[in-house]
């Protein structure tokens, strides 16, 4: 059953928005986000808005548990869309490859399509893999005083002088 469809209009009317959805082990993870960031506020209504349509529905066989929760600084990236999103931001992924070993990479994305993500790696350049080569992926969230934000800073236009 496509569950993504009922979970998507009953997140709408919270001002909120579908970024992920998986059933493994039992568990139902509904991930959702809105501009400006979840709080808890939001996760709670979410949380009783699919809670009261699982129960009236029951579109699960068996026993589960629903976990409702934001995708954080770094995000899973998992869809074609979950990579799309993050054109512009510094991801790591680690990459099985069938002719040699698995590799993790990190670079800022550069494209992203349906069926592969190119990323600019800093020691091996420009890169495109295969999203079903990509064994997990996320993006990078660099903390420090001047980055607040996965995204790459803008180069300065600013030349500077020596002293």
């Amino acid at each position: 059953m496509d569950l993504e469809t009922p979970v998507r209009s009953l997140l709408s009317p919270l001002g909120l928005d579908l970024y992920d959805l998986e059933l493994v082990a039992g568990v139902l993870n509904v991930v959702v986000r809105r501009d400006g960031g979840v709080d808890v506020d939001a996760l709670t209504a979410a949380n009783r808005a699919i809670s009261a349509w699982l129960d009236e529905t029951d579109p699960i066989e068996g026993h589960f548990t629903l976990d409702v929760s934001s995708p954080g600084l770094e995000r899973r990236l998992r869809t074609p869309e979950h990579f799309a999103s993050a054109v512009g931001e510094i991801v790591t992924l680690r990459e099985h490859r069938d002719d040699g070993p698995t590799r993790r990479l990190e670079g800022e994305v550069v494209r992203a399509d349906a069926k592969t993500v190119t990323i600019i790696d800093a020691e091996r350049g420009e890169l495109t893999v295969h999203l079903d080569a990509i064994e997990r992926a996320r993006t990078v969230f660099h903390w420090g005083p001047e980055t607040t934000s996965a995204k790459k800073p803008k180069a300065s236009t600013a030349s500077k002088k020596g002293k």
